[in-house]
């Protein structure tokens, strides 16, 4: 069987991105240690060129509309991930990570994130392929999600890890104390669990919720798996840095939870029609597509996406801006 060429770039960019994520893991392994802002910024911004000049190469290669799938995909999951980023945040604080194991379990939660998104991936491009009415469910999906991204607080999220952690100690030994990374030490001639095993729990817990959401806000964009999967890794790309980068803004970006709120609503709405022009269940419209419930274009969601990014984050500078005033 004859590949195509864009199959063929497929394959290869697959297995670059796995050379780039394996040669990430063995750089934190090598070489251990808290990263200065200079070195972060540094690194976030390679890893943002990485994703504009894959854009680029799809644009020359395959022609715009994949590469705008690709930039709307990629700011979608990139937004979201910074919320992924700062519920890590809260759980390194929380169990008291030491700053010297941040990095090494940062990555191992973004090792975890990127095959669970790879599962639900290949699951949502199934259920997409045999039933288009799952568009119906992943768009009802996102406006409940988003409606709970802007009114949620940080107290519902700390309530839900308290019975977590609860409901773990009161099943397992756990030690005090941490021995690296490591699952289990001895103590006293007996072998325990470590904290490093609740915390990887927690945040195997958190990807798992997350990816429940912007796997659908991405197929929202695009039912191509291969940009659903290459958005979501560039996406998590320079996480790690970004963590360290962004420790200090968590209470400055006070209207991001709105921004990815509205980016959800609005990838809901979007799938909401896109099922109705679509239309197959008998008991809508007859099982007829409804002609008047209009396409969003790729174009008008990369726009909408990109503005929401932007205002929310100049509307956490200006609140921040007039607290500092005030002062």
């Amino acid at each position: 069987m004859t590949l195509t060429n864009y199959e063929i770039f497929e394959l290869v960019s697959m297995a670059v991105l796995v050379i780039m994520v394996i040669a990430d893991l063995l750089l934190i392994m090598a070489r251990p240690h808290v990263p200065s802002n200079r070195e972060s910024t540094l690194w976030v911004a390679f890893y943002s060129a990485l994703a504009t000049g894959f854009g680029l190469i799809l644009w020359q290669l395959f022609g715009w509309q994949r590469a705008n799938e690709f930039f709307a995909g990629w700011l979608t999951e990139y937004s979201l991930s910074l919320d992924n980023l700062f519920v890590f945040l809260i759980l390194m604080v929380r169990f008291n990570v030491p700053k010297r194991l941040q990095q090494e379990v940062l990555m191992v939660g973004i090792v975890m994130a990127l095959v669970l998104r790879g599962i639900f991936i290949l699951v949502g491009a199934a259920l997409i392929e045999n039933f288009s009415f799952i568009f119906y469910i992943f768009g009802a999906f996102l406006l409940y999600t988003a409606w709970h991204q802007a009114f949620r607080s940080e107290d519902d999220d700390e309530d839900s890890e308290s019975k977590l952690i609860v409901w773990l100690r009161k099943r397992i030994r756990v030690s005090n104390e941490f021995d690296g990374i490591k699952l289990r030490t001895k103590i006293d001639g007996k072998k325990v669990f470590t904290p490093a095993l609740v915390v990887f729990i927690a945040i195997a817990a958190t990807d798992v919720m997350f990816a429940f959401d912007s796997i659908p806000a991405i197929f929202g964009i695009t039912t191509d798996a291969f940009i659903v999967f290459t958005a979501n890794v560039f996406a998590l790309m320079g996480l790690r840095q970004l963590y360290f980068l962004l420790g200090s803004l968590v209470d400055k970006l006070h209207y991001l939870k709105y921004g990815i709120a509205f980016i959800l609503a609005f990838i809901g709405v979007k799938l909401v029609l896109h099922a109705m022009h679509e239309n197959e269940l008998p008991f809508v419209n007859g099982g007829k597509h409804i002609e008047w419930a209009p396409d969003i274009s790729t174009e008008a969601s990369l726009l909408v996406i990109a503005g929401s990014i932007a205002a929310a984050a100049f509307a956490s500078y200006v609140r921040l801006a007039r607290a500092k005033g005030k002062e």
